[in-house]
């Protein structure tokens, strides 16, 4: 391609809303433009790397048996209301009707779609497993559109699903898609890791997210020291190994704490460390509610508590039901006495010697509470967040974070969708099953994203071999030269001829500028035709070391082979 030619806007100053590194030089280098909020054009410089992304997901996929179909993005509203997430999926949603007044949904995810796809065409166990995939465009109703590609209204994704007749199939798929996806981001270039984490509004129970490594990240990675372990923060398990006080328990007591309510103020009014006092909050989980108790050095996780009860939704009650329900305001609610909520609380509470809770009375409070005298009908269970410095849940190390950017994620759906929309099959004795389904996903514009903030300097990007626009950037210095112009155009044409994708900067601009739009568009190989094109040698440069080498033309594409291949 011609850069005389070749549509690739530059900018020469990032706009101000641009808050991160991808986003910043994707605008800056032409490979992506705004349209709306959340919605954005792919240059042909962006669409050459989504490209990219595309055929290695397709290759990999390929490999390992998957289909590839394509659905549509407009899907019936009825498909949504047959699973019951029509009402429940959110705002999200983007929910539109036609001419008819007939509801529709822009396609956020498409379980619904190819569950009614698959129900309709397979009945019998001799078709199944089934894996099918498509690469497409989806919806989501942002509230707030931000770090360009990262966040938006409109992305590319890649989703496949798998359909089984039982358990031991899908266990294999799932292992294969892990392993698949392993594939994929390592040819992505990216630097990641699979974590335990959570199924959200998509259902399903197994399910791990694959999380590049990133100061920008919206999630947090827990991970062990000293082994594999790694999990969403939200999914992280805490080990019930706590040492608990050889103090002798004291005689309850209730005390004035007046106008103390956070855990902060309670602990300085009675004049104990943070983890003797014990945090009440309460929970309407799926409209019954429960008291949930964590140690006050320790937050509650609403994901734990939701999965703990097996709920759909968990919310925090507000003032008016919290003083309803227990008599007391908040911060000054605890569990003695508590007849009409169910209590569970956290393993850590079990352990706490003459602590302090909340007494259900205003500007009161309990000391020397010790929860296996003073609390009955209590249940416990991990509920808190880990913490840096926790033992890791496998035994081997301590938790330290790192942020992560989700680029994909694989689940197991179970029959959610199937036993709902009534995807059944005849087994080999001729009873009807409902089909065991898989779910499995990538990112493919938010890894195009991720990339760019894994590799990329202070001139611009730096792209991995297999997601480099073009593998040769060839620059004439100066066309008007008959000598470079000449030796350019026989290059270009040599290069092509030996399978090399170039770019061919041919353009009447200064060398600084040249230099500059190659920097930032983060070709890997750049051959710069210059001062000594009269004696047929060029200069080779590789953009992510900024090594360079001077080689005569002849010897041209054999240091580029041997360059390339060392790429990584």
């Amino acid at each position: 391609m011609r850069q005389s030619s070749f549509f690739a806007p530059t900018l020469r100053d990032i706009p101000a809303d641009a808050e991160i590194k991808s986003h910043q030089l994707l605008l800056k280098a032409g490979f992506i433009r705004q349209n709306a909020s959340g919605v954005y054009s792919y240059m042909p410089l962006g669409k050459k790397v989504l490209q990219k992304v595309e055929q290695i997901v397709r290759e990999e996929m390929d490999e390992v048996g998957g289909q590839e179909l394509l659905m549509p993005a407009i899907q019936p509203a009825e498909l949504w209301q047959e699973t019951g997430r029509w009402e429940i999926y959110g705002p999200e949603l983007m929910r539109l009707k036609d001419r008819h007044e007939r509801n529709f949904a822009l396609g956020a995810t498409h379980e619904e779609l190819i569950t009614s796809l698959v129900r309709d065409e397979i009945k019998t166990y001799k078709r199944l497993p089934v894996l099918l995939y498509q690469i497409q465009t989806k919806y989501r109703d942002e509230k707030r559109p931000r770090f360009g590609l990262l966040r938006g209204r409109e992305f590319i994704m890649k989703d496949a699903y798998s359909f089984h007749g039982d358990h031991e199939t899908l266990d294999e798929m799932y292992k294969l898609m892990y392993d698949t996806y392993t594939k994929v981001f390592t040819r992505c270039g990216l630097n990641f890791r699979p974590v335990v984490a959570d199924s959200g509004a998509i259902g399903g129970k197994d399910t791990h997210e694959f999380m590049a490594l990133s100061e920008v990240g919206e999630d947090t990675i827990a991970y062990s020291t000293e082994s594999d372990f790694a999990a969403n923060i939200e999914m992280a398990q805490v080990a019930d190994v706590y040492d608990k006080s050889s103090e002798e328990a004291q005689p309850l007591e209730k005390v004035q704490t007046d106008e103390a309510k956070t855990i902060e103020d309670v602990a300085k009014k009675l004049n104990v460390q943070k983890d003797k006092v014990i945090k009440s909050l309460l929970f309407s989980v799926d409209e019954e509610y429960v008291l949930v108790l964590v140690r006050g050095d320790h937050e509650v996780n609403d994901v734990k508590v939701k999965h703990f009860f097996e709920a759909t939704n968990v919310e925090l009650a507000d003032d008016e039901t919290v003083l309803e329900k227990l008599q007391g305001p908040v911060g000054n609610i605890g569990p003695i006495g508590v007849e009409n909520v169910k209590i569970v609380a956290d393993y850590a509470v079990k352990y706490i010697v003459n602590g302090v809770c909340g007494a259900n009375e205003a500007g009161i409070h309990y000391k020397n509470v010790n929860p296996e005298r003073d609390f009955v009908s209590i249940e416990y269970t991990d509920l808190r967040f880990i913490q840096e410095g926790d033992p890791s849940p496998d035994g081997k190390g301590t938790i330290v974070f790192a942020e992560g950017i989700e680029v994909g994620q694989v689940f197991k759906l179970g029959t959610r969708y199937s036993e709902t929309m009534g995807a059944g099959f005849l087994d080999e004795n001729g009873k009807n099953q409902p089909m065991i389904m898989g779910c499995y996903g990538i990112g493919v514009s938010r890894t195009v994203a991720a990339v760019v903030e894994q590799h990329h300097d202070e001139n611009g990007i730096v792209w991995p071999k297999e997601l480099a626009p073009y593998g040769v950037h060839l620059l004439v210095l100066n066309p008007k030269k008959e000598e470079q112009h000449e030796l350019g155009e026989s290059l270009y044409k040599q290069l092509k001829e030996a399978s090399y994708d170039v770019l061919f900067d041919d353009r009447k601009e200064r060398p600084g500028v040249k230099f500059a739009d190659a920097d930032l568009f983060g070709i890997p190989l750049r051959v710069v035709v210059g001062k000594k094109a009269d004696e047929g040698i060029v200069e080779v440069k590789l953009r992510k070391t900024g090594e360079t080498f001077e080689v005569h033309v002849s010897e041209l594409t054999e240091l580029l082979k041997k360059q390339w291949a060392e790429l990584s």
